[in-house]
């Protein structure tokens, strides 16, 4: 993410209750799947798990950048 949309990100975070959820979640996610990547090996699940989480953190990431791309507009 570029230095510019981590500003936006911030200087909206207490006035979009939505925004705060979905970058709260995005971090969670990152940190899940940076603990996950650090690991020589997964199981099976594990694996399905990551990419589980993966689908889920992409998908938050879109819903950002669509609040990102209206905030920039205003």
């Amino acid at each position: 993410m570029d230095p510019t949309d981590m500003e936006l990100i911030q200087a909206n975070l207490d006035n979009d209750p939505e925004l705060a959820k979905l970058w709260a979640e995005h971090l969670e996610l990152e940190k899940k799947l940076d603990d996950m990547n650090q690991r020589l090996y997964l199981s099976t699940e594990e694996q399905i798990e990551r990419k589980r989480l993966q689908k889920l953190k992409l998908a938050g990431r879109d819903r950002i950048e669509q609040i990102l791309t209206t905030l920039r507009g205003a």
